[in-house]
This record gives C-alpha cells, structure tokens and sequence, in this order.
C-alpha cells in the first residue's frame, strides 16, 4: 500500500483526506514510480474546488512531480528501474507517494538537477518557457508586465524575461514581495496595496504600454491588464488566483489592436518532441542560473491542506513542494 492524498468532493481544504492505496502494477508502456518531491500549483486548487472540471470522483490532486523508476512495464523503452525522472502531466493524481505513469510523459532528469528542483519547476518553468518563447517570443527591449510577479511563476518569468533584456515590470501586493522580485530580476515592481497598476505603466513606459502582459491572476487584474498592453501588444492570461475572468467583449481590444490569448501548457506537451524541447529549454536555463527552483514552503504530503491553505491566501512566496 501507498499513501495518498484524495478528495470525494469538491469544497475546502478540509475536503482532502490521507489514505493508503494500492498503486498497482505497471502495464504496457507503463512504469511504478516512487515519488521523492511533488510540485504544489494553483490548478491544485481550482482541481480541489471544482473550477476545473479534471477527474472523476474520488480523484487525487498534483500535476507534477519527480521521483525514481521502482519497475518498468512491457514495451517501454528509454527508462530503467533507478532511472530518476520528473513529469507534468494534464490528468490529476500526483498527491501519492507511488504512481503508475505512461513512460511517454517522463523526462530523465540530468544528474545536475535535483529531485526537488524539478518537482518545483516543471510545471512552472514549463509555463513560464510556454509564455516567453512560445506564445509571445519576448524580446530585448520589449516592455513586459507580469501580475504577482512574486509567485511561482512571475519570479521564474521576471528573471527569464530580463536575461533576454526585456524591461521587466512586475505588479506585487507589498513591499516584502516587491523586494522579492526585484531580487529576481524585475527593474521596476508596482506595489498594488498603494499604486495602480495601468497608471503607472504608462509612467513607467512614457504612455506606450508594455508589448506583452503575462497575467496569471484573473478577475482582479484584467482590467487593470487591458489598460496596461500597448498598441499590438499581446495579453496573455493563464491563471485564475482570483477568480476566472467575467465575461469580456472581444471588441474592447481594437482601439489597441491588442492580441489576447488563454493558453495551456498541456497541449504543447502532449507532442513528446515539444516536450523534450521545452523541458531541455528549463534545464539549460536552470544550468545557467537564469531561472533558480526558490523553494521557500517544504509540507510533508500528508499535509497537503495546510500547503493549499497558505498557496489559496497568498502566504508563499516562490516555490512550495510536498515531500512524500
């Protein structure tokens, strides 16, 4: 048997419970892994509460993690028992200590990235290398505005963004978190406790605007991020912290010819070449030192609704784990 995080309904923290569960055995192409760290992400959250509708009843929560191979099924190739691996995966189920997974979904890790390093980027430095070289190509002297710029994903996109010399803004809920981010990489932070945001953009850029706005937040920074892009800039909102965003006319977009996308990472890493691109792309640049695995919340597992209560309200700063 196996420890497990799972829940019967959607509600609270309080809804997720311990349990012990077989993992079973790996079939064809499949491999039991045994996790070592497993990565705590907002999409946990909205997993837990229903806002995205991800799994059958009782279902378990996690989208990534890493751990080693403990057996391997027929037909695989390219993984061995003792083999370390790391995975993002779009169905739920990584809040376990033991998983049977496709083999397809894993990538090795290199033997200079750790276990937890990877279980605290791979969702999120995936993300962050969808937003910059996938959907938006960011480049030097591109203005750009990053909404909690101190979570997860903002600290990871502040300092990638700055090392291709974009002029990175970031928007953050106080000055402990402004710090934070600056020591990223961020040249300027806009404190939203006192400042607004599309107001000072427009000092920060003498009124152009930033050319591309990575909004993970939602329905408390939409506006705020309509008002920011500049002319033909590109909006990009991935995340829901606060809420989805309500229902927007796509006509309020011409007077800027703004583009406005609502990506996933998920359907770029079902193509396993796409997936070894990008994952090669997050190593090389945590090899680097570009983008670092902050890891500033450790939760054993079995406390998983401790570490959804602090993620829900905003207490981490960022990256957490869970350790099984």
């Amino acid at each position: 048997m196996s420890g497990a995080i799972i829940l019967q309904q959607h509600g609270g923290p309080d809804v997720l419970e311990w349990v012990d569960l077989d993992p079973g055995k790996p079939g064809q192409g499949e491999v039991l892994l045994r996790h070592t760290a497993i990565g705590l992400n907002f999409i946990d959250i909205y997993v837990r509460t229903g806002l995205y509708k991800m799994g059958t009843m009782p279902c378990t929560p996690g989208m990534e993690a890493a751990g080693v191979v403990e057996a391997v099924g027929p037909g695989v190739t390219g993984f061995g028992v003792g083999d370390r691996v790391a995975y993002v995966t779009g169905a739920p189920g990584a809040y376990v200590e033991r998983r049977v997974m496709n083999a397809a979904a894993l990538v090795k890790l290199p033997d200079d990235i750790s276990d937890d390093q990877a279980a605290a980027l791979m969702l999120k430095g995936m993300t962050a290398e969808m937003l910059l070289f996938r959907m938006t190509q960011a480049k030097a002297g591109d203005a750009v505005l990053i909404h909690a710029v101190a979570g997860g994903v903002g600290l990871l996109l502040a300092a990638w963004a700055k090392s291709l010399g974009c002029i990175v803004i970031g928007a953050a809920s106080s000055d402990e978190k402004a710090a934070k981010a600056q020591a990223a990489g961020a040249d300027h932070v806009i404190v939203t406790s006192r400042e607004d945001v599309a107001t000072r953009v427009q000092e920060l850029t003498g009124g152009r605007g930033c050319h591309c706005v990575y909004d993970g937040v939602g329905k408390d920074t939409f506006e705020a991020s309509l008002a920011a892009v500049a002319e033909f800039g590109h909006i990009v909102s991935y995340g829901n912290a606060s809420g989805p965003v309500p229902p927007f006319a796509i006509a309020g977009l011409a007077p800027k010819c703004a583009t406005l996308s609502r990506p996933s990472i998920f359907p770029f890493i079902k193509d396993r070449a796409r997936l070894e691109a990008m994952s090669s792309n997050l190593f090389e640049a945590m090899r680097r030192g570009v983008v670092t695995a902050e890891i500033d919340q450790v939760f054993a597992l079995k406390d998983a609704a401790a570490a959804q209560s602090a993620l829900e309200s905003r207490r981490t700063t960022g990256q957490t784990i869970l350790r099984p």
